[in-house]
């Protein structure tokens, strides 16, 4: 297996891993620690979204350089004077992000956050422990962009993988054996925060090319790579603004209750992205070849096919969850009131978050041809629609009305982005995109998947229900591949491989 494939496999692993993690222990810190907790946790989140705009394109800056440089052994301590002044930089940030959050505690606190049962007292405690957190949380991402630009990121994924798992069980048995708080949680993520960044501040610098020199801080290495960072820091400020803006409004417009049940329903719907964004971290490199030798038969085959195998890999996934949202809430919190009150904000933040997912690839291909206005101006226009948007729907209709807008927003994009991005790429290829490449996938998994839901006649004891949502999504994904023309002939060739295989050994046994 090449490192490309194992790199991609790796990827999948610990996203997928993380994911799990994230959806297995949620009903247990609910269940210990209350929804108004759980809606501070969700609190907490959003601030670390939105501090990490301060990242300032440093993390892919720096992921971009470490590919680049080692590939040139004179340029061995050049690497590690990068590392050693962005590393100065990035912690700087850190730790005044840090400060912002303890000095702005007692602020959020009484004029921010409106608590039902947690009080004042608990909840400044556990801002407190937050802003240490975000001091220690924030350079994980810079030194993990390190390892992934030396192509390290089977490391890294063994390391995100033994993290996210003694997060999220060592948290369960603290609030099981030792305090039910929300600030014996926070303390925890803190503990495991410390050992996360030693992990990568150890293993970044190990994994460097040694040089008989010291590293030290370079202020001329900025000038060569400014201009990348602006630009990434640019677009991730906009697009961070547009994925975060409803959650920093609705934490003020909503009450802390209302407010945990919008972002467990955004947790469900957002865990789409563990699947999207290991394909557009594979695919993205190779469409950037084949735009820079412009070899545009093979960028147009590329684009087609990594395009449906998106489409197949994220719509079944959210037409199950969308109609049978209230079905696997209930069975994944146990808890009747969670289910009723969060099922419709699953499923309209999920439709909205495929649609987002189904323009990625389309985005790549973008980023790849150099073409950076589109991308910029579009996730513009959307920051300024957003907020008046989401203040008159949620004031009319809700934490419903906040996630409707979250799915015209991308339905928007859907049928303005595509065409526009096509009168420049791949000029001829609009309508096969729409065509081939979403309609039929998604029409085959409304098909079955909506059958499915219409042959539900009454309730069913939790096991039946299971049973029958598993054989629902084998069927859904199953007709899916079947229908995409991409994923139908990669399955035709594995079942010939193997029934070659079967052939061949039974002839042995003869």
């Amino acid at each position: 297996m090449s490192l490309l494939k194992r790199n991609i496999a790796a990827n999948f692993t610990g996203s997928i891993w993380s994911t799990l993690m994230g959806l297995v222990f949620i009903p247990f810190y609910i269940k210990f620690l209350g929804i108004e907790a759980w809606g501070l946790i969700g609190i907490f989140a959003t601030l670390q979204v939105i501090f990490g705009l301060l990242d300032m394109g440093l993390s892919n800056t720096l992921n971009r350089e470490m590919a680049r440089l080692s590939v040139l052994p004179q340029k061995r301590q050049e690497m590690r004077n990068l590392v050693r002044t962005l590393e100065i930089i990035y912690w700087s940030v850190a730790v005044f992000v840090g400060i912002i959050i303890v000095s702005l505690a007692p602020v959020i606190t009484h004029n921010w956050i409106k608590a039902g049962q947690l009080s004042p007292q608990t909840i400044e405690q556990s801002l407190l422990i937050m802003g240490l957190i975000m001091a220690l949380q924030m350079p994980a991402g810079f030194y993990s962009g390190g390892l992934m630009g030396l192509q390290k990121q089977i490391l890294l994924n063994v390391i995100s993988v033994s993290i996210n798992t003694l997060r999220g069980a060592g948290a369960v048995l603290i609030l099981w054996l030792v305090s039910p708080t929300i600030q014996a949680f926070f303390l925890w993520q803190l503990i495991i925060s410390v050992i996360n960044i030693f992990l990568l501040v150890l293993f970044l610098w190990r994994k460097l090319p040694h040089s008989d020199n010291k590293a030290v801080f370079q202020k001329q290495l900025l000038s060569g790579i400014w201009r990348f960072a602006a630009g990434m820091s640019g677009i991730a400020i906009l697009s961070t603004i547009v994925i975060q803006l409803d959650k920093v409004i609705l934490s003020k417009m909503l009450t802390l209750e209302m407010f945990g049940y919008y972002t467990l329903a955004g947790t469900v719907a957002m865990s789409l992205y563990r699947f999207i964004i290991p394909v557009f971290s594979a695919i993205y490199p190779s469409f950037t070849q084949l735009v820079s030798i412009n070899d545009q038969d093979r960028l147009k085959q590329l684009y087609h096919k990594s395009c449906q195998f998106m489409s197949v890999l994220i719509l079944p996934v959210a037409i199950i969850v969308a109609l049978f949202s209230y079905e696997i809430i209930l069975l994944w919190t146990q808890n009747p009131v969670t289910a009723e009150r969060t099922h419709l904000l699953v499923s309209i933040l999920i439709c909205g978050t495929a649609l987002h997912g189904l323009l990625y690839l389309p985005h790549a291909l973008q980023l790849a041809s150099g073409w950076i206005s589109l991308p910029f101006f579009k996730t513009l226009i959307a920051t300024i629609l957003l907020v008046p948007l989401i203040i008159y729907m949620t004031t009319h209709y809700g934490a419903v009305g906040a996630a409707i807008v979250w799915m015209i927003l991308h339905t928007g994009l859907f049928f303005i982005e595509i065409p526009i991005m096509h009168r420049r790429l791949l000029r001829t290829e609009k309508w096969r995109w729409y065509w081939q490449d979403v309609c039929i996938p998604l029409v085959a998994c409304i098909s079955v998947a909506g059958i499915g839901r219409i042959l539900i006649s009454g309730p069913m004891p939790q096991f039946t229900m299971m049973l029958y949502l598993i054989i629902i999504s084998i069927l859904t994904f199953g007709i899916a591949a079947i229908i995409t023309p991409v994923t139908r002939t990669w399955l035709f060739e594995h079942l010939l491989k193997i029934k070659s295989v079967c052939g061949n050994f039974g002839g042995g046994l003869k």
